[in-house]
């Protein structure tokens, strides 16, 4: 649960709690990311690759959002994706807004119509997010593109209202949140407003490590690597440098070769792109150190999915 922030707010202040829904790989990870002003979730062209209810703070004069970017609703082939599901749910019952984000570019699908219905009984304020808008390059598709979309609801529900956007250029991103503030009532911060995102340090080192290894690994085994982090320590004796050790968790013994790479190549170069990418975040020298463990099944295993924080 948040913890409140009872500080002076100016009047007429909003906040809330705004969760990001849509289909896997539909783009909310990236459309985070833009409305927070920094990268607070990983992005990759992989479905799937959310696996937790990540916060993200937008924090402005006049108001202050968090968000969750949530994980795609997807066929509960293993315990690890219906506890994925059940996350979703969870986060709907818990908000005051919801953001539906279809990528209108590839067309409206079965996917989407399904999460409308879903979401369509919650009984929360619907506001519906038309992605990738500049890739329609047949700028006579946008209008059928954005009526079909305002009918996605279907039995009489309608959408609050429906903002174009291209979250990866950020294009009409600033108007989506002024449209998103504009139906939240008002409240005092819910967070410290030098917050980007309410994220253990821990958990966001290993996501970026997961980041790194998913592009290399995409085609192989990407939704079979967990990657757990106890703690983000400062160096003994420095106060230029943290340590961090990650352990990377597969289900067999074949996908250990696999993350180390011929010769170690694979998971030196993916260390490195994510030791980088977490000095950038944390502003210091970052000393990571990776082991790679097989925890056999472990999208099946309720134990083990509990102990990888699932």
């Amino acid at each position: 649960m948040l913890a409140g922030l009872r500080d002076p707010t100016p009047a007429g202040h909003r906040s809330g709690l705004v969760a990001i829904c849509g289909r896997p790989n539909v783009g909310k990870s990236t459309l985070l990311n833009h409305l927070v002003g920094e990268k607070v979730a990983i992005v990759t062209d992989t479905p799937g690759t959310t696996r937790n209810a990540i916060r993200g703070v937008l924090t402005r004069d006049d108001a202050q959002l968090v968000f969750l970017d949530t994980p795609g609703l997807a066929k509960p082939r293993t315990l690890l994706t219906k506890r994925l599901n059940d996350l979703v749910r969870d986060t709907w019952a818990g908000v005051d807004l919801i953001v539906l984000m279809v990528d209108v570019a590839d067309g409206i699908g079965s996917g989407d119509r399904f999460l409308a219905r879903e979401l369509a009984g919650v009984g929360t304020p619907i506001v519906a997010v038309a992605n990738k808008i500049d890739r329609l390059r047949d700028k006579a598709r946008v209008l059928p593109a954005l009526e079909e979309l305002s009918t996605l609801l279907g039995d009489g529900h309608t959408f609050t209202e429906i903002v174009p956007v291209s979250a990866i250029s950020g294009d009409n991103v600033d108007h989506l949140a002024d449209v998103l503030v504009s139906h939240l009532s008002e409240g005092p911060r819910l967070l410290p407003p030098d917050r980007a995102s309410d994220q253990p340090e821990r958990q966001l080192a290993a996501e970026i490590v997961r980041e790194q290894l998913i592009i290399r690994t995409r085609e192989e085994l990407p939704h079979s690597i967990a990657v757990t982090v106890d703690e983000v320590r400062p160096a003994e004796g420095r106060d230029d440098l943290l340590e961090i050790d990650a352990v990377i968790h597969v289900e067999r013994d074949s996908q250990k070769g696999i993350v180390i790479g011929k010769g170690g190549a694979t998971l030196k170069a993916a260390a490195t792109a994510a030791r980088q990418e977490l000095e950038v975040l944390f502003g210091t020298k970052v000393f990571l150190t990776t082991h790679v463990r097989v925890a056999k099944e472990w999208q099946r295993d309720p134990k083990q999915l509990g102990r990888l924080g699932y």
